[in-house]
């Protein structure tokens, strides 16, 4: 009786301390997801100098990410999308041009979207949207388009074309 009180104690510590290290983790990528949110909103608002600071701050929440405490198959998605992230996020910095910043923000959205419905951390509903003129694709916390490949030239240009529930 006493082996099995134990066993069970075991495994109520284990699963425990796994819950409360993926929900940390589960923070810490919706931290990234609104900084990334930050970053469309500047290139949306058509401010390029902002854009360069949110790239900054996106790469920064992303770095924090405690990926170590994943499961195998999220652990190599969000190792592969991070690297991309922040390659893109570092381009998007480095430039002053909101067509060039723009660019890297496609690779960048790419990049989140893939990291999203891979590992399913948002505790939020998310709206994958999408610009038929610039042939890319966004998130954005809310459903209203903002469209941050053309800004004020065609603020509202796209539509939903997926809503990822929070978890």
């Amino acid at each position: 009786m006493k082996k099995i009180l134990g066993l069970v104690a075991i495994m109520t510590i284990a699963t425990t301390a796994f819950t409360y290290a993926q929900s940390k983790t589960d923070i810490a990528l919706n931290q990234a997801l609104t900084a990334y949110y930050d970053l469309k909103n500047a290139l949306a608002m058509d401010k390029k100098d902002l854009a360069i600071e949110k790239a900054k701050v996106l790469s920064t929440k992303v770095n924090a990410v405690n990926h170590k405490d994943l499961p195998a198959e999220q652990h190599k998605i969000f190792m592969e999308q991070a690297a991309i992230i922040k390659s893109k996020s570092a381009q998007l910095a480095g430039s002053n041009d909101i067509k060039t910043q723009r660019k890297a923000f496609e690779g960048i959205s790419y990049a989140m979207i893939k990291t999203l419905k891979g590992l399913k951390f948002n505790s939020q509903t998310v709206y994958i949207q999408h610009c038929p003129m610039a042939k890319a694709s966004w998130l954005n916390e809310k459903e209203n388009i903002e469209n941050p490949y053309y800004g004020s030239m065609m603020f509202d240009c796209g539509d939903i074309s997926e809503t990822i529930k929070s978890k």
